[in-house]
């Protein structure tokens, strides 16, 4: 740890990962005045994923950072948001005012982008603030008592060792820090669900109203048994991001594998057809097996040199497109909390401090992503005709109460959307008298 002329601590900060977690928590930990190295595993940014919605909780931060206005290009904003029923496309939910209602209520909006885009965002604004990003390194172990991370020889590079004051797990769901830390292997566990995710290029479509679906951002969910599909521009409406989330087939050691185009349209016979129209565009598709964890009884260790954040201690079901969103969350609460500490006393306060905060919040939403499953996954049969009719009865209305879409529903869409990571951090430091904005 380095002083500096205010007695302020300078730490040397070890990220492992360069996923949306720790480029967020390394922007926010070197704006907060440390030095930071991330250590990420792949060998380049690559385009890998899809599409992520990008709700307010998450787009404030970006635009705090002066990130969101540069990704206004290759964003798309959702005018409407609607819910369909799966076998004929009935509407069972519509804001046809989406974007305007959701900046009105929060102040940012709700913008809908292709991960690689704001992953290589996060990242330059981050190498730009002087973080070091080391690419093409895989964490072999942690040394805690040390504060090392030893990583592993590579295409007869020899492992390094990275030594630091805090160190910082970012490493996703299938963590290798976590493993360290819980002396075990401790594997991901399945959800039953699997994803197919899929990408239509907008000129290769050559429906004209299907087309105008993609040209046009709006967001369209399909709801039926055990499966929905949510679909939505990003790219400027160049791009067509399409999720099928349907029961799980993989074997349970198989967590990717490429799927079977006919396979899936089977699935959906029955379906939409407008919805039906568009996956007779897909030609390859993979299949992305849903996992989760159980609940940790800490993200921090004793000696407050090792945090988790991100999909490595919270990883969420999609369904509310809170992994991304919750993932930013952490990492600028971390570094929120890390500006003007002045000794490793108080670093083990903040750490502890982060826990509390985020640990709360970030498995709530883990089970609101499973209610939400619950509510769009109904089979044919009386709960379903129950919740299509209060659907139906508040169609065309202001919402009130408990609603089965969590998107545009007034009691779970304030806290989830709503979120101040910025505020969130003033309050917890004034409560330990530190001002804020130091």
């Amino acid at each position: 740890m380095n002083g500096s002329t205010d007695n302020a601590i300078k730490l040397d900060i070890i990220i492992v990962g360069a996923g949306l977690s720790g480029l967020s928590a390394a922007i926010s930990c070197a704006l907060a005045g440390h030095n930071v190295v991330v250590l990420e595993s792949a060998r380049e940014l690559a385009e890998i994923g899809a599409g992520l919605q990008i709700t307010p909780n998450a787009s404030r931060i970006l635009s705090s950072w002066g990130i969101l206005s540069t990704l206004a290009a290759s964003g798309a904003e959702p005018t409407t948001l609607t819910v369909h029923r799966y076998s004929n496309g009935q509407i069972l939910a519509h804001d046809a005012s989406f974007d305007e209602h959701i900046r009105t209520k929060y102040g940012a909006p709700f913008v809908d982008l292709h991960r690689v885009d704001l992953q290589r965002a996060l990242a330059s604004h981050a190498e730009a603030l002087g973080v070091r990003l080391v690419l093409g390194t895989r964490v072999e172990d942690v040394d805690f008592e040390a504060a090392e991370v030893r990583t592993a020889s590579t295409m007869g590079r020899t492992g390094t060792v990275f030594k630091g004051d805090l160190i910082v797990a970012a490493d996703g769901l299938w963590s290798k820090c976590r493993s360290c830390f819980l002396k075990s292997s401790d594997p991901p566990l399945p959800t039953g669900d699997l994803a197919y995710r899929i990408v239509l290029e907008a000129d290769k479509i050559a429906d004209k109203e299907l087309r105008g679906w993609v040209e046009r951002p709006q967001c369209h969910f399909w709801i039926g048994p055990e499966s929905h599909v949510v679909a939505y521009s990003v790219r400027g409406g160049k791009m067509y991001n399409i999720v099928l989330l349907v029961p799980d087939d993989l074997p349970e050691d198989v967590a990717k594998r490429p799927g079977n185009v006919e396979e899936m349209m089977g699935l959906f016979e029955g379906w939409d057809p407008i919805l039906t129209r568009f996956l007779k565009n897909v030609e390859s598709v993979d299949k992305w097996k849903l996992m989760h964890r159980e609940e940790m009884p800490a993200w921090v260790n004793d000696q407050a040199n090792f945090v988790m954040i991100g999909d490595s201690c919270h990883p969420m079901l999609p369904y509310l497109a809170q992994g991304a969103n919750s993932s930013m969350e952490d990492g600028a609460v971390l570094g929120g909390l890390l500006k003007g500490i002045r000794s490793s006393v108080e670093l083990k306060e903040r750490l502890e401090l982060f826990q509390r905060l985020r640990k709360a919040r970030g498995e709530a939403i883990v089970k609101e992503t499973f209610k939400q499953r619950q509510s769009f996954h109904m089979s044919d049969g009386p709960e379903q005709e129950v919740r299509d009719e209060l659907f139906l009865r508040q169609l065309g209305k202001e919402i009130v109460g408990e609603f089965p879409s969590r998107w545009t529903c007034p009691v779970v869409q304030p806290w989830l959307y709503g979120y101040d990571a910025e505020k969130e951090v003033d309050t917890a430091l004034a409560s330990l008298g530190v001002k804020a904005n130091m």
